[in-house]
């Protein structure tokens, strides 16, 4: 039997991403109408509802942020195939740059909030390709079960698989991770500023960037490249 590839500190990044991802949504989806930055399946099926005419959902939001999404995980997956860095340096370097991302997008709310159709589009349109980027590299990072923002899948191997209990450890935690993050982001906008949700995201971010780059550099760091 081949033996499992080690991963090092990755599995505890992605649950720090998943958690980012619940904020993000919990932003968009409460703040700027019935749309996802990083839950694409919703908006799939958001854009079915938008086409009938129900549900009072923005064709347009919708498609910005598929396409968006779409452009962010084809320019994260080309740069991750072609530089190959060490996992760790590649998980540095994405949410560094997601971090700038959500810091921008949390002074523009801040300033300018979040009503205006311009303004939201282009929210929408950041946010997604920050998150069409995250996903891009976690499929390059390659962990089983931590996907950081899709959990259908998950949740079906944690109940429908007789799989090793870490295993089923590890697909738990995903789904609560992101539910955790859904909830800070409700919270947040419930008891404080509309940005604060990305404000909150960029702070892990940022804490995930520095904790892989420091991890890189340990001499232990070659058995998860």
């Amino acid at each position: 039997m081949a033996t499992a590839p080690d991963h090092g500190p990755l599995p505890g990044m992605l649950l720090a991403l998943t958690v980012v991802s619940g904020l993000v949504d919990a932003f968009s989806y409460l703040t700027m109408g019935h749309v996802f930055v990083a839950n694409m399946t919703g908006n799939v099926v958001f854009f079915g509802f938008a086409l009938a005419g129900v549900g009072d959902i923005s064709v347009r939001s919708t498609l910005v942020a598929i396409a968006a999404f779409v452009a962010g995980a084809a320019i994260g997956g080309r740069v991750a195939r072609e530089a190959r860095p060490h996992r760790g340096l590649l998980v540095a370097a994405a949410c560094s740059i997601q971090a700038a991302v959500f810091v921008l997008s949390a002074i523009t709310v801040t300033r300018a909030g979040v009503r205006p159709d311009g303004v939201t589009l282009l929210l929408v349109g950041l946010l997604a390709v920050a998150m069409g980027g995250q996903n891009a590299v976690v499929g390059r990072l390659g962990v089983p079960d931590l996907t950081t923002t899709v959990l259908t899948r998950t949740m079906t191997g944690l109940f429908a698989e007789a799989s090793p209990t870490a295993v089923r450890l590890r697909r738990l935690a995903s789904i609560v991770a992101l539910m955790l993050g859904a909830w800070a982001g409700g919270m947040l906008l419930h008891t404080s500023v509309p940005a604060s949700p990305l404000w909150l995201a960029a702070l892990l971010l940022l804490a995930t960037a520095a904790s892989a780059l420091a991890r890189t550099r340990r001499p232990d760091s070659a058995s998860w490249r």
